[in-house]
């Protein structure tokens, strides 16, 4: 007789700062080739699965989090990874995903990712499969560019489309202080925006192909787990399409340098805004001034664990 299933699975998987993207040329696919560091830090998705004859999800807020509009069908990136893991295995059962959101719905912080990558571990457990973390990591590759890290958490380089992981070396903690916007942005746009700025600056950068890479400073950062030394070589290049379609979060990094911050940085397509700070210390402190100006900010720290059964 083979074992009763569980009654649930309860699985969280954080959200995640892109410290560093650069943004190779535009592919015939419409794709572009990336170098990113990324870093997964302490605001989490959660997801309980339960057994079911199909599978369904529910959705729900833990926080500020806007998620009007966010699908419960086959569009969602949670549901189709279940399907995926199901066809892969040859299972034939169901699961009910109930997720609790904390990331920003469409801000760049990887939210739609680590559900996906949560519902993967949560049905691997659910039914019972005990599939190696490399073949669910090759099926999150299959489901978006940022699952895998979604997955692996902690710290790492992305290279290809951001799916080609490296875990990084990174020691100490590192804590941000983060200011969601309550209007998402799109990805898709926010690239074809970064090519339209290239395409209008062409003359001026030459026919010369970008090879993106990571600078080697980002990662000496890191790995002595230096505050100071990372504000130094924070880059972003979505962050400037970013801000010329939404002028009013210049104004917010702004504030945030000015009120203690290290550095600010757009986090991955925006309209997240990550302010990293010197210590645990001054980010609670930071995070009082952004609040009190009557911004919504949220203390995180890095690098955390990826998706894991809780």
């Amino acid at each position: 007789m083979s074992p009763l299933p569980p009654a649930s699975v309860r699985v969280r998987a954080p959200g995640k700062i892109n410290v560093f993207l650069e943004v190779g040329d535009v592919q015939d696919d419409g794709y572009h080739e990336l170098a990113t560091a990324f870093q997964a830090v302490s605001l989490y998705e959660e997801i309980v699965a339960t057994p079911a004859d199909d599978i369904t999800m529910e959705v729900s807020a833990r926080g500020p989090v806007d998620i009007e509009g966010v699908p419960t069908d086959d569009r969602n990136l949670a549901v189709r990874a279940a399907r995926l893991l199901a066809q892969t295995a040859g299972v034939d059962r169901g699961a009910h995903l109930s997720v609790r959101k904390a990331v920003p719905v469409a801000g760049g912080m990887g939210g739609g990712s680590a559900d996906a990558a949560a519902a993967l571990v949560a049905c691997d457990a659910l039914w019972g499969l005990g599939m190696p973390t490399g073949e669910l990591a090759h099926l999150a590759a299959r489901l978006g560019a940022d699952v895998p890290f979604a997955l692996l958490g902690g710290t790492a380089v992305g290279t290809g489309r951001g799916d080609e992981l490296s875990p990084a070396l990174a020691r100490g903690r590192f804590d941000w202080v983060l200011v969601p916007n309550e209007l998402g942005m799109s990805t898709p746009v926010v690239y074809g925006e970064l090519d339209a700025h290239r395409e209008r600056h062409a003359v001026d950068i030459g026919p010369a192909p970008r090879v993106p890479a990571v600078d080697p400073d980002v990662l000496h950062a890191l790995r002595q787990g230096d505050a100071r030394m990372l504000a130094a070589t924070l880059r972003n290049d979505l962050q400037a399409p970013a801000l010329h379609l939404r002028p009013e979060l210049a104004r917010v990094l702004e504030r945030g340098e000015s009120s203690g911050a290290l550095a600010g940085i757009v986090s991955g397509s925006g309209p997240t805004l990550a302010f990293l700070a010197a210590d645990e210390s001054a980010a609670l402190d930071l995070q009082i001034t952004l609040s009190a100006a009557g911004l919504v900010a949220l203390h995180v720290h890095g690098p955390v664990a990826g998706a894991r059964v809780i």
